[in-house]
């Protein structure tokens, strides 16, 4: 495959934990945060997150995201 055949990468990092409140986004143990991957693209990701948001869905508190990496490596970047 050829670099123009290529999809271009757009990183994705998807953790969690449990939070103070479940109405907020502070967490209780950032030593506790569970990193569950760095993924090559958003379908990638979310199907991470959604096993463990699955997994978890018995605790309030604990939540997961998505966050889009390669909107902080490049800025630029639309997608």
């Amino acid at each position: 495959m050829s670099e123009a055949e290529t999809p271009k990468q757009l990183l994705h990092l998807v953790f969690g934990g449990e939070l103070d409140n479940p109405e907020g986004l502070t967490f209780r143990d950032l030593a506790a945060l569970d990193i569950v991957g760095i993924y090559p693209n958003y379908a990638e990701a979310y199907k991470a997150w959604k096993a463990k948001a699955q997994a978890t869905v018995d605790n309030a508190h604990m939540r997961y995201f998505i966050v889009h990496m390669h909107r902080l490596l490049d800025p630029e970047t639309a997608a």
